[in-house]
């Protein structure tokens, strides 16, 4: 997995905050990591781009060609928040990993950016169109979402042709945020998840 720098939004449970300033020094450049995986070729079969938010990369669809050039498979995890790049890049892409933050109308709650869920909508339907392979995930605690919203987001993105939608329990390493620390883990979080699953047998838990 290879992480790339920069990120416009700031969600609240950010577990990269040292890679969300994209004029933070990088740990290294694409020849490095290009050099890198010609080393690895028939040792490994993918590589997924991640973040920050990889879309934010001018070079990223040169970086992807390059990687399929070697022979591997290009994953991308992304929010989604820039639908036009990710349509030019979804020709390039085997499976998208696509971050779900909340329902789509409730995204400031998350991430502090006001109309942004309708941005992460627009991709899930270009990805969902497009055909390419792909999981929906969404980040549980119990702070952000109750049990009834859990389930209509389900409802939502399924409805939207998404093929998984993947909840992962809240943790809080790397997270700066003191206050859903303080709540990370424990009974209500186990509960909340386990009446999402129970919801939907579509629902899978990560």
């Amino acid at each position: 997995m290879l992480f790339c720098q920069g990120c416009s939004w700031r969600c609240v449970y950010c577990h990269n905050p040292h890679l969300i300033s994209a004029d933070a020094a990088p740990a290294g450049e694409w020849g490095q990591a290009a050099a890198f995986l010609r080393r690895r070729v028939g040792l490994l079969d993918a590589v997924v781009f991640s973040g920050g938010e990889p879309t934010l990369q001018q070079g990223l669809a040169d970086a992807m060609r390059e990687a399929k050039s070697l022979g591997f498979l290009v994953g991308l995890h992304t929010a989604g928040a820039y639908p036009e790049r990710l349509g030019a890049l979804l020709p390039l892409i085997d499976w998208v990993g696509l971050d779900v933050k909340a329902p789509f109308a409730r995204y400031d709650r998350v991430n502090g950016v006001s109309g942004s869920g309708a941005k992460a909508r627009e991709s899930l339907a270009l990805i969902v169109a497009s055909g390419v392979d792909h999981e929906c995930r969404t980040t549980v605690h119990p702070a952000l979402f109750s049990e009834s919203e859990l389930a209509a987001l389900s409802e939502t993105v399924f409805a939207l042709g998404a093929r998984r939608h993947v909840l992962q329990g809240f943790r809080a390493d790397g997270c700066p945020d003191a206050s859903l620390n303080a709540a990370a883990g424990g009974s209500a979080l186990s509960a909340l998840l386990a009446a999402a699953a129970a919801a939907s047998p579509r629902i899978e838990l990560r």
